[in-house]
């Protein structure tokens, strides 16, 4: 019983991770198109499209080094980024297709960085921790008073001991979008880069 919970709270968090993992390749599409419709628009968005660059950086490093609670903060290249994006002229109907584009798929990059940080937010709930690892132990304890003593028995347990733990820290690793286990800045990357293009 005890394998078949640790079997779904490793399941549930490989989906937050998955999940975390699918937002940033999200957003780094959503970036890379952005920048294809602004550059589509015509020259008078090359700042816009450097401004883009500067948030997918901040996005970035947001990810890599900050942490998840800095992605409930605002960007303020972002907020200034919108707003270049917003007073655009349109000379004509293709422009003004692309601007709602742009403004649309702006939406949706914002959209998408606040549902990565609602999934860091995400964790195993306490009560439910502290009752597997309650149970855990009592099962340890049971197995170690009726194991014979010698070392193969004590090495046994051991072992089955730190897999559980293990797990464990698996589970609560996954959940975090800082850590041992790091969702992967590499979508991010390939977006900045195609962006200096």
């Amino acid at each position: 019983m005890a394998a078949i919970v640790l079997g779904m709270l490793v399941s549930s968090a490989k989906g937050n991770y998955d999940a975390q993992s699918n937002s940033l390749i999200e957003m780094s599409g959503d970036i890379m198109l952005l920048d294809r419709i602004l550059a589509n628009y015509g020259p008078e968005t090359k700042s816009s499209r450097d401004a883009l660059r500067k948030v997918t950086v901040s996005v970035r490093d947001e990810v890599q080094s900050k942490g998840s609670s800095q992605l409930a903060t605002p960007i303020p290249e972002a907020e200034l980024f919108y707003h270049q994006i917003q007073q655009l002229a349109p000379k004509n109907d293709a422009q003004r297709a692309l601007q709602l584009q742009a403004l649309n798929t702006a939406i949706g990059i914002g959209r998408t960085r606040w549902s990565l940080y609602e999934q860091t937010t995400r964790s195993v709930p306490l009560p439910l921790l502290a009752v597997l690892v309650l149970w855990l132990t009592i099962i340890f304890i049971s197995f170690g008073m009726f194991a014979p003593s010698n070392p193969t028995a004590v090495f046994t347990l051991a072992i089955s001991a730190l897999s559980v733990s293990g797990a464990v820290f698996l589970i609560l690793e996954m959940y975090r979008l800082q850590g041992l286990i790091r969702v992967s800045t590499a979508p991010l990357e390939a977006a900045i880069a195609g962006l200096s293009q």
